[in-house]
């Protein structure tokens, strides 16, 4: 596994990879690594002749500093992860390297990004597509991967990249779930155990109730702080806190996936 730090030396291998017409995937992460990362990392592998996962908590996505400070970083296990599941290369970015405007420069969606998490997470959806973008463009992969968990933003980036033309493939790829229907997540971690007993009533509410409205009831009688639960596109997506913990998930409208 080939750890590469700079979007100089990055480029310089893509090169060499095109010269020898090998397929590249992509997979963009934070790192703390969980079961969510290694099935699109499998899928990667399976689909393309290298693989690439950059590592990089990105600061322009996080509306709460707090959350940016608490948000794990756990490097030397993740690299020991992916060289065990086979990564051919590891892009470890320096905020330097992807800032060097200082986020003067920006992309911005204008319909979509404004409802839902981008209505409780305001210029999070700013951050999340000028990073992205950014990668991709350094990256230059055949296909990258995104997780449906995060509904609004795999959509979001789909649709960025078809509106700018990007030569990437954005390929989604299903939610991996505990063995109680909670959605994995690296914030998981940070659920106190007897939160954590109370967590799978989320996906087992927004699977099953008749509407929106009675699932956001549904989970206010379970503890859950609720930001938002809608319909939209054939889904159902919701938020809601749980012992300061934020959770986001989204189901199949009709039933569970």
């Amino acid at each position: 596994m080939t750890i590469v730090e700079t979007p100089t030396r990055w480029r310089a291998a893509r090169l060499a990879q095109r010269r020898t017409g090998l397929t590249l995937g992509f997979v963009p992460t934070m790192g703390a690594l969980h079961d969510g990362h290694l099935s699109l990392v499998r899928r990667s592998r399976a689909e393309n002749d290298r693989t690439v996962v950059s590592i990089f908590v990105n600061p322009t996505q996080f509306d709460d500093h707090a959350d940016l400070t608490q948000y794990p970083r756990t490097l030397e296990a993740d690299l020991g992860t992916l060289r065990g599941e086979g990564v051919s290369f590891v892009f470890l970015p320096r905020e330097s390297d992807l800032y060097p405007d200082g986020y003067r420069y920006r992309v911005t969606e204008t319909e979509l990004s404004t409802v839902m998490e981008g209505a409780h997470r305001p210029g999070h959806f700013d951050g999340v597509l000028t990073v992205v973008l950014k990668l991709l463009q350094i990256v230059l992969a055949d296909r990258a991967y995104f997780g449906e968990k995060d509904w609004q933003q795999l959509t979001l980036v789909r649709g960025m990249a078809e509106a700018l033309f990007l030569s990437t493939t954005i390929v989604a790829c299903r939610t991996v779930r505990e063995i109680d229907g909670l959605a994995v997540s690296s914030r998981n971690r940070r659920l106190p155990p007897e939160h954590r007993a109370r967590a799978s009533g989320f996906y087992e509410v927004l699977s099953t109730a008749p509407t929106a409205e009675v699932a956001a009831h549904d989970l206010r009688a379970l503890g859950f702080v609720v930001d938002y639960v809608e319909d939209r596109d054939g889904r159902r997506l919701g938020a809601a806190r749980l012992g300061g913990v934020r959770l986001i998930d989204n189901v199949p409208r009709g039933g569970r996936p």
